[in-house]
């Protein structure tokens, strides 16, 4: 009796995965095993990534912050732990966004922790 495989399920799994590879360079789009191990690689960046982008907006948010609050004379040290102290609970990301589209509502907040 010959062997029975699932062509139908195993085309259908490796046509759903060169879809997904559809537009990279070279052999990655079309040559199955070479497509197989770029596409995995990329989600292994893909998933550090979506960590590491957290991090890099935070760094990036710090920076805003202290060339904001150096603008006041505060280093951004200071002026967190002022921020802190007064009991105002504004994200970095919002004092970020103060800092660079904002300067007069960034200006009250300097102000009010002086």
């Amino acid at each position: 009796m010959p062997r029975s495989v699932n062509v139908v399920a195993a085309r259908a799994r490796r046509k759903k995965l060169m879809k997904l590879t559809r537009g990279q360079f070279g052999r990655r789009k079309n040559v199955w095993t070479v497509a197989k191990n770029s596409w995995e690689k990329g989600q292994t960046y893909a998933y550090r990534d979506r960590r590491a982008k957290k991090r890099n907006f935070r760094a990036l948010w710090i920076q805003r912050i202290n060339a904001g609050s150096r603008m006041h004379g505060m280093s951004y040290s200071v002026f967190m732990g002022k921020l802190h102290g007064k009991g105002i609970e504004i994200n970095r990301k919002v004092l970020a966004d103060l800092a660079m589209n904002n300067p007069e509502a960034f200006k009250a907040i300097a102000m009010a922790v002086k």
